[in-house]
């Protein structure tokens, strides 16, 4: 009995210095302790999970993203930071032009990386919720907060998508939207003054013209998405509301056969009729429609934020950058902005949940909406982030923000996430307007040749 009393004594003692030994490693350990270590919100049950350790994250994290016209350098310099933070986290990028088609039998396979950025050519959000592949994260971003300790939820400019009954299973990361460039200083230069309305538009475009003899508007007819997305859904929006353009994309036939349907195409009308258009657009791709611009040989172009960045080694050194809402409103009416935003999601069959959550919660910061519109020339998706104090941030894009977050200024319509019967729709309805809007910009078709197409293609759809 005391050989044995004698052995449990040595084993306690023993475990007891043990515990001694770990305790004053880790008083000298200088490493800051992650967020993530400690945010219950971002912890799972999932069985795939890396732990959270006193370094941070571990595990791998896989994260998925387009590279577009924003370029890479906030993703490097985020995932940068967010690697500093978690040590022993092992950070997998798949990023590129043509990840999206890259990683496509991943997401087939259901084998998917953590985090997904839903952006660039054969990304679609809808499909992918349709199809099971992302998690809904609705109890997880409720409870976040920005630094000021206003919940995440209220801040963005654009609010988060909630579908199916509330659940939400993306976050909007990047404010994007379409609208009319043109160049300030050229502008200032001739005394042409930024139109506020259509019949200011349309008498600005009529004056350039007769005094350069170019033909001022300029957009691509290769991509007549550019037109659609940049001209006419700001139209139907200012026109109708933002119930009135939902339902027009979906195919909705009283929608197409409401007035204000055939006013925006009468206006697209106006400006063939006028010949403002550049007579060769149709077989212009955005790269050619955007050098154009940017050599005077038109005026006015329809893109979005990325323009600028895209265009960066393109642009002459002299050339000042001046955007407003696609002025297709009636006088005295607001201009109309329709929000183009991209998201950014957890996969649901994500390996590492834990630090897929905890990515997100991340990103959503003043300092990185600051870095974000520094380094890509666009916005974050949040409100009230002041960029007039940012030397980085060129003018016309603190402008812009002024602008955005005055309501106002500018009202915002949002195109609301159809469900996958109203996705099938919408492409077809699309589709369409894109092929007959190049015939109403040559002038082969009238607006309500037009307006009476698309009225049929709507019925055939809804049948």
């Amino acid at each position: 009995m005391n050989h044995k009393k004698g052995i449990k004594q040595f084993w306690l003692l023993f475990t007891l210095v043990g515990l001694l030994m770990l305790l004053a490693a880790c008083s000298g350990d200088d490493t800051t302790e992650d967020v993530a270590t400690t945010d219950e919100s971002t912890k799972t049950d999932s069985p795939t999970t890396e732990p959270a350790t006193e370094d941070g994250l571990s595990g791998k994290l896989e994260i998925q993203y387009f590279v577009g016209g924003y370029g890479d350098e906030w993703w490097k310099q985020v995932i940068g930071d967010f690697k500093k933070e978690n040590p022993n986290l092992e950070i997998v990028e798949h990023a590129g032009p043509n990840i999206n088609t890259e990683m496509n039998t991943r997401w087939i396979s259901n084998d998917p990386p953590d985090v997904v950025y839903i952006d660039g050519a054969g990304a679609n959000e809808t499909q992918m919720i349709a199809e099971g592949q992302l998690m809904d994260i609705s109890s997880f971003v409720k409870d976040l907060k920005m630094e000021d300790d206003t919940p995440l939820l209220d801040s963005f400019i654009s609010p988060a998508e909630e579908i199916d009954g509330g659940k939400i299973y993306s976050l909007p990361l990047v404010f994007d939207t379409w609208g009319i460039w043109y160049d300030a200083k050229w502008f200032k230069d001739n005394n042409w003054a930024p139109p506020t309305d259509f019949d200011t538009w349309l008498s600005s475009m009529e004056k350039i013209k007769e005094e350069t003899n170019i033909s001022p508007f300029i957009t691509t007819g290769q991509h007549p998405q550019y037109f659609e997305r940049g001209v006419l859904n700001p139209a139907f929006a200012a026109a109708g509301g933002e119930e009135f353009l939902n339902d027009l994309r979906n195919g909705v036939v009283e929608a197409w056969q409401r007035p204000e349907a055939l006013e925006v195409m009468t206006k697209v009308q106006k400006m063939a009729d006028a010949k403002v258009v550049d007579p060769g657009f149709a077989a212009y791709n955005h790269t050619q429609s955007q050098m154009n611009f940017l050599l005077h040989k038109n005026a006015y172009i329809p893109v979005g934020f990325w323009l600028p960045n895209e265009m960066k080694n393109d642009t002459p050194s002299d050339l000042e950058f001046g955007f407003t809402p696609t002025p297709m409103n009636n006088p005295g009416e607001p201009l109309a902005l329709v929000p183009d935003i991209r998201t950014i999601a957890v996969a649901e069959k994500a390996k590492n949940p834990e630090a897929a959550k905890a990515f997100l919660a991340f990103i959503f910061t003043e300092k990185y909406a600051q870095d974000f519109a520094a380094s890509t020339g666009a916005i974050m998706n949040l409100k009230n982030v002041d960029l007039s104090a940012n030397t980085n941030v060129p003018e016309f894009l603190t402008g812009i923000n002024d602008m955005i977050n005055n309501p106002s200024a500018v009202k915002l319509y949002k195109h609301h996430t159809p469900n996958a019967e109203e996705q099938k729709i919408a492409v077809e309805i699309t589709n369409e307007i894109k092929l007959q809007l190049i015939e109403v910009l040559l002038g082969k078709k009238t607006a309500e040749q037009f307006i009476d197409i698309m009225t049929k293609k709507s019925q055939e759809l809804r049948k």
